[in-house]
């Protein structure tokens, strides 16, 4: 879609990880919405690379004006793909995120880690699909703080736990295709404690593509344990796209 970008404010679109909800940006929605900034917090489908995209793709497609997206873990997988030739896109900042490379996927990425857990706390899930039955998988709640909130108070972690969203095996098995990061500039928030996606792969990630690279001491939820420290990231990236 062809839009006129410059009559328009520009518009943070955040988008949520695997296991996850847009509730998990409410801190940083809360310190945008209190500066003035024009936030949209996509519901990412957690179905798969390409459903999971082009929908967050529709939801750009959409804005009346210039575009900064936001991806958390799985999130950033799926920017790269839905920001890709969308002409409002203006830039992209990865929070403890995935920014795969073409024909990448994130199984293969994950398995290269030696950060990450979370392989040993995934509990798979059969679920009807129009193909039949499909697999999905969620975090053993007894393990989403050591894996996924270790910054978090055991009972926020609990939470979490019980609140998941299960996650198709297609989101981690399925080849990434040409991404946006190549085009766009790109900003990320590596977490140093990060045992979910593995801060070595996040922080490689985002040097591959060229991120402008803020390091901060949290787990892999750093958008709920540190929402300043990343919604200051995200105004630094307006700033310079704006």
């Amino acid at each position: 879609m062809s839009q006129d970008t410059t009559a328009s404010p520009l518009t943070v679109v955040l988008v949520h990880g695997a296991f996850a909800d847009s509730s998990s940006w409410a801190g940083v929605i809360a310190r945008l919405q209190a500066a003035g900034v024009p936030v949209i917090a996509a519901a990412n489908p957690l179905r798969g690379i390409s459903f999971d995209s082009a929908y967050v793709a529709s939801v750009i497609d959409q804005v009346p004006g210039p575009v900064l997206v936001v991806g958390h873990s799985y999130g950033g997988a799926v920017i790269s793909n839905a920001a890709t030739g969308k002409r409002n896109v203006v830039g992209l900042v990865y929070v403890a995120a995935f920014a795969p490379d073409e024909g990448e996927t994130l199984n293969d990425v994950t398995a290269s880690s030696r950060d990450s857990v979370l392989g040993t706390a995934l509990v798979p899930h059969q679920y009807p699909s129009g193909n039949g039955t499909g697999t999905e998988f969620s975090i053993d709640p007894a393990k989403a703080r050591e894996a996924f909130a270790a910054d978090l108070a055991d009972a926020q972690a609990a939470v979490i736990g019980v609140i998941q969203r299960p996650v198709a095996d297609l989101a981690f098995g399925e080849p990434n295709g040409v991404p946006a990061w190549k085009t766009l500039p790109s900003w990320a928030v590596v977490a140093t404690n990060d045992r979910a996606a593995g801060t070595d792969v996040v922080r490689a990630h985002a040097q591959r593509a060229g991120a402008t690279i803020t390091e901060i001491d949290g787990s892999h939820v750093i958008m709920i344990s540190q929402p300043d420290a990343v919604t200051d990231v995200i105004q630094a990236a307006m700033a310079k796209v704006g």
